[in-house]
């Protein structure tokens, strides 16, 4: 059940704005919206079954973050595809209702899982919806296309040729996904695949477009060589996975620049998984590593030329964890070259245009789902704001709250 809350006395960020306002604001929340947005000291309607949170102008309130690729049946602690799928599913599915959790808790309100061979994902979506389980809301695909043998292959979404194609697409809309995903090269999760070559090409991923799109369904294409980043665009899917420019020598190592400007497409975005583990990766004694050089070059070029860069860490994959978009963002605005303020909205407003998602989440406005966090500090100057939550609602639930006061009471 929602509740009516009101966020009272923090500076807002819309979503989209330059910067926060800081003029502190009073929210008020019902039915699991955002009913207004009024400046704080303006009539309060605090009474008999209103939660009312208060804070400091210090503190920011912004929407929810969104995640565009994760996993939520992989266990990141686990480091290998054949052990992925000798897990039992009751533990599966306990893992992914705890990653959920710790999501939302996050500050991770919506998400797009990206794959997955049983659709219980599906089912996770549903419960969360219901109110039944706390978690993002989830966008799911179900079983991924992929070439026979392809990347991916043991999640059951094998295909080839139109009638094999639209088989799987029917399968997955059955089972009731939002999204169809297609493996367009190779991938590094899959033994025997290469990341560098394409598994369809343009003619086939316009017909897995076409065939999904009598469907209603958009398409998010999974593409790490240049090869098939260039029939991807071609072929009017609405994501690109990746967009790694991978070569012989590894991520970014086969780099176009001439083509970036094609790539500016109106509803297209690149969602291009820089988790946090990127961080890491940057320097070796010292020194820049070739994997920052290439891969910070190509995120450069395609922010310079404006291209659509939607916040991802496709987490599950090996030691990338499902809470973990909060601390990823500062590493994407460092490989990208991004603002905080751009940042952030790469993980709301842009994010929810890129998911079809804008008239429900993404911004803090009146009618849109109430989808907000509280974080001590100002993100759109410093993003590790983000790291310091003080609350959470997802669709109008109190997700997280930390008491910050009664903590500081106690260390004292």
């Amino acid at each position: 059940m929602t509740q009516q809350i009101e966020i009272d006395g923090a500076s807002p960020w819309d979503g989209v704005a330059t910067e926060r306002d800081e003029r502190p604001s009073r929210i008020r929340i019902s039915g699991g919206r955002i009913e207004s947005l009024l400046p704080s000291g303006s009539s309060s309607s605090d009474g008999e079954g209103v939660r009312v949170f208060r804070y400091s102008p210090t503190a920011t309130v912004l929407p929810g973050l969104i995640d565009c690729h994760v996993h939520m049946s992989l266990d990141p602690l686990v480091f290998s595809a054949d052990e992925q799928m000798r897990i039992p599913s009751e533990k599966v599915w306990a893992g992914m209702q705890q990653r959920a959790l710790a999501m939302v808790q996050a500050g991770i309100t919506t998400a797009r899982d990206l794959g997955a061979g049983k659709w219980m994902e599906i089912a996770l979506r549903d419960r969360i919806g219901r109110g039944e389980l706390p978690g993002p809301r989830l966008l799911c695909v179900g079983q991924p296309l992929t070439s026979p043998g392809g990347h991916c292959h043991f999640w059951g979404g094998e295909a080839r040729g139109d009638e094999a194609v639209r088989r799987v697409i029917a399968r997955q809309v059955e089972h009731r996904v939002d999204w169809i995903k297609v493996m367009a090269t190779g991938g590094v999760f899959t033994k025997g695949t290469d990341v560098s070559k394409p598994q369809y090409d343009e003619a086939e991923l316009r017909g897995i477009v076409a065939a999904a799109g009598e469907h209603g369904r958009h398409v998010a294409a999974h593409c790490h060589g240049t090869a098939g980043i260039r029939n991807a665009f071609a072929s009017g899917v609405r994501t690109v996975e990746h967009c790694s420019f991978a070569g012989s020598d590894g991520f970014g190592s086969d780099f176009d620049p001439s083509f970036v400007p094609q790539m500016v497409r109106d509803d297209v975005w690149v969602s291009s998984t820089v988790n946090a583990t990127w961080g890491r990766r940057r320097e070796k004694d010292g020194k820049p590593t070739p994997f920052w050089e290439r891969m910070s070059t190509c995120l450069g070029a395609l922010r310079r030329e404006g291209v659509g860069l939607v916040a991802s860490t496709d987490a599950g994959i090996p030691g990338v964890q499902h809470h973990q978009l909060p601390e990823a963002l500062a590493v994407f605005a460092r490989y990208a070259g991004l603002s905080p303020v751009e940042a952030l909205r790469s993980a709301t407003s842009e994010a929810a245009r890129a998911l079809g998602l804008e008239g429900e989440t993404g911004r803090l406005q009146p009618g849109l789902a109430a989808d907000l966090i509280v974080v001590e500090g100002d993100p759109t100057l410093d993003l590790s704001a983000l790291l310091r939550p003080r609350l959470v609602v997802a669709a109008g639930r109190v997700v997280f709250e930390a008491n910050w006061d009664l903590a500081r009471e106690r260390a004292d």
